[in-house]
């Protein structure tokens, strides 16, 4: 038998372990079954190079938990240690197993897990005291325990362990005994293991074995017991594209997300070896105008072992809204990998995934267009996020952004461009491209743009100011208003001017009369001539105003300050409508009066803007008039 101490840099490695180097405490079974599907990975890869002798089987691995002794045993069939290997991997904490392993091995295909040195410590953060027993492949060699009270002293000695692998034995504290629960530890395996490329077993089920064809009415069904194993050990991501069909896509997504109950859109098969190492499946799910990306998020792997379901800095932020699977082992995580670190890899990761995401957008544009028209409203609140914010998603955009209208008709942006040119185009040569971002409430304006001939689009996507401003910034002499900011006649201003019935003189006599009527804090009177049949009184909010407010609102962009400017319109008066004239000669201020509050009311009413009490009068105020 052998002691000594640990060889740690830190006088005590165990407090750090505990305190500071993992947050999380239930990562430990993570930690352990990778180390474990190591050395499974190691004895597979040894035995494809003729360097283990004998049928090495099936190898899986094993977690039992037995409450009434407070153990948990985490069992592997790989390729054990020796006593020098157990003195060099786990009492010199500063080297890692894997690390090794895979620098010798580096020119062949592995798939080991890698960096665990200071993984099998986190042990500590839950257990007491640690055991090993472990039996190397390697002939002759002789089994060793290994047992540590969490002080840097420990013992090593020979042991009559005859099966090759490595049984890890943690006698929990008294402060970790949820651990102990069988729901935890499949809560736990489910959370981190679920694809471990090692078959683990918890326990054992019942399966109840089918009858066969010609069986008696009245015979019973045999049941047998069978290993339980709990994780996939293939999952779609690993496989080549070209053996996956659409319903193996849609099974895995249930598999990622079993209480999602709609179908996703599409999804993207990532497959790359170089640079870098990466691949996983991206899903476009139904998402509508929701831009909360907090719910079913995708899942960051590391050779197969779940690290975290936050991959920002790796996905850029506008695919965030998608789910899936990224699995890379290029991917640089501290020892606890638990947060990412940023450098070039990462870098280059999220320029590839957003070249992909581009690149499977246009294929389907050009493959069926109607088919991605039909999922637009879907999906255009990624495609608009990831136009506002990734330039080079943004120049691929042209191939495949699209551009609905109120009716239904969607264009692509050079398309629109050569539809409305010839009626869209001011007296200044820029290009008007007029928009609605909510049908209803502005009906009556979209109704008067569609008479003189235009196309009013429809955007109404959260970050439509952002949205649009980008696009101003980025497309030569266009300009997008929105049907509600002004007036027809004035949205896109040709050449002609309409000549009104009013004179200066009648104006200057109107204006201050309507002003005293109208709240002067929220309304700017202004006198226009307009056709005859339009409107009297239209209500207006200026582009600029109500563009910063809304960007303001939905982060930034803005000026400051501007989301808690008071709401400010401006108050249109047709001075070619006939019943502003009628209002100008009314002789008794009381009709003159109500008359304008009247028409003044009707025009709130139009913009969804009368309620309560002003609501109230309107109604009661309309009865009496109709007597």
């Amino acid at each position: 038998m052998a002691t000594g101490n640990i060889n740690v840099t830190a006088e005590n490695i165990f407090p750090i372990i505990k305190k500071f180097l993992y947050s999380d405490h239930e990562i430990f079974l993570r930690e352990l079954i990778s180390n474990a599907t190591d050395a499974t990975l190691k004895l597979k890869h040894l035995s494809t190079l003729g360097e283990v002798k004998g049928d090495i089987g099936n190898p899986i691995i094993e977690v039992i938990v037995d409450k009434e002794k407070k153990e948990i045993r985490i069992i592997d069939q790989g390729v054990g240690m020796t006593g020098e290997e157990v003195e060099k991997y786990i009492n010199q904490v500063a080297f890692s197993g894997a690390e090794e392993f895979v620098e010798k091995y580096k020119d062949t295909e592995t798939g080991i897990i890698g960096h665990f040195g200071l993984g099998f410590y986190s042990s500590f953060m839950v257990a007491g005291k640690v055991e090993i027993f472990t039996k190397s492949f390697a002939k002759d060699s002789k089994a060793v325990r290994w047992e540590c009270d969490g002080s840097p002293q420990y013992t090593l000695e020979e042991t009559d362990r005859t099966k090759r692998g490595t049984e890890i034995v943690l006698h929990i504290d008294d402060d970790s005994t949820e651990f102990l629960e069988d729901a935890k530890i499949t809560e736990l395996l489910n959370k981190y293991n679920k694809f471990m490329p090692i078959p683990i077993k918890f326990g054992t089920r019942t399966e109840t074995l089918p009858l066969a064809d010609d069986a008696p009415k009245d015979a019973k069904a045999e049941e047998i017991t069978v290993d339980n194993i709990v994780n996939n050990p293939n999952p779609a991501w690993t496989k080549s594209p070209t053996d996956l069909k659409d319903g193996d896509y849609k099974a895995f997504y249930r598999e990622l997300y079993p209480m999602q109950f709609e179908e996703p859109l599409f999804n993207i098969h990532l497959n790359v070896d170089y640079p870098f190492n990466l691949t996983g499946i991206l899903y476009f799910p139904v998402l509508k105008n929701n831009i909360d990306p907090q719910k079913d998020r995708i899942q960051l792997y590391q050779n197969q072992v779940f690290v975290t379901d936050n991959v920002e800095g790796i996905v850029p932020d506008f695919l965030q809204m998608l789910r899936g699977v990224i699995d890379s082992p290029d991917i640089p995580l501290n020892v606890s990998r638990s947060y990412l670190q940023a450098d070039g890899a990462v870098k280059k990761i999220a320029s590839y995934i957003t070249r992909k995401v581009a690149d499977k957008l246009i294929s389907l544009f050009k493959n069926d267009r109607k088919a991605f028209e039909e999922k637009w409203d879907d999906i255009k609140i990624i495609i608009e996020y990831g136009m506002l914010s990734e330039e080079k998603f943004f120049e691929k955009s042209d191939k495949f952004a699209l551009y609905p209208t109120v009716d239904k008709q969607y264009f692509t942006f050079s398309e629109l461009e050569e539809k409305i040119k010839p009626i869209q185009t001011d007296k200044d040569d820029k290009l008007v491209i007029l928009y609605a971002s909510d049908e209803k409430a502005q009906h009556s304006y979209i109704d008067a743009a569609k008479e003189k001939g235009y196309e009013v689009l429809l955007l109404d996507s959260p970050i439509v100011s952002h949205f649009i401003q980008k696009l101003e910034g980025s497309k030569e002499n266009i300009q997008f208003v929105r049907v509600d900011s002004d007036h027809i006649d004035n949205l896109i201003k040709k050449d002609e001017d309409k000549i009104s019935k009013l004179s200066d003189k009648e104006k200057e006599t109107l204006k201050p009369i309507i002003e005293k009527v109208i709240p002067k804090e929220t309304y700017t009177v202004q006198l226009e001539a307009m056709d005859s049949k339009a409107n009297p009184f239209i209500i207006t909010q200026p582009e600029f105003m109500r563009r910063m407010k809304e960007m303001q609102a939905t982060g930034g962009g803005g000026m400051m300050g501007m989301g808690n400017f008071p709401e400010m319109y401006n108050l249109v008066i047709n001075t070619n409508n006939d019943l502003v004239g009628e209002i100008l000669n009314t002789k008794t201020k009381k009709k003159q009066d109500r008359l304008i509050q009247q028409a003044f009311d009707l025009a709130k009413l139009s913009q969804g803007l009368l309620q309560g009490e002003e609501l109230t009068n309107f109604i009661k105020r309309s009865f009496q008039m109709v007597k």
